[in-house]
């Protein structure tokens, strides 16, 4: 499966949420949940943020990092349960980062 029908699998199961979108970067895909980011498609697979709500949601995931020198993250382990995979990552929201305000060009 390549990464764009991966991103739209990924997309699809998480349908009945609001807020959710995708940026391609590097080859993979960056999924935001209300412009957090929560996980992406990274050359493991789909990966998630790690968080209380993950952990939970997927206990036997062992933390990698989903390329060299980056912190680890969470392989997505309930990708293919709509429902659990959907609960999660809502459940994520408010425990990700609010997004980092961008800086403006100096003119």
């Amino acid at each position: 499966m390549s990464a764009r029908e991966l991103a739209d699998y990924v997309t699809d199961q998480l349908s009945g949420l609001e807020g959710i979108r995708r940026t391609p970067m590097m080859g993979g895909y960056i999924f935001y949940i209300n412009n957090r980011i929560f996980g992406g498609i990274y050359e493991p697979g789909v990966m998630v943020k790690i968080t209380e709500a993950s952990r939970r949601a997927m206990p036997d995931a062992e933390p990698m990092p989903p390329y060299e020198g980056a912190k680890p993250m969470l392989p997505v382990t309930n990708l293919d349960d709509r429902e659990a995979f959907s609960r999660m990552v809502a459940e994520m929201y408010d425990e990700l980062p609010e997004p980092k305000p961008r800086k403006r060009k100096a003119k």
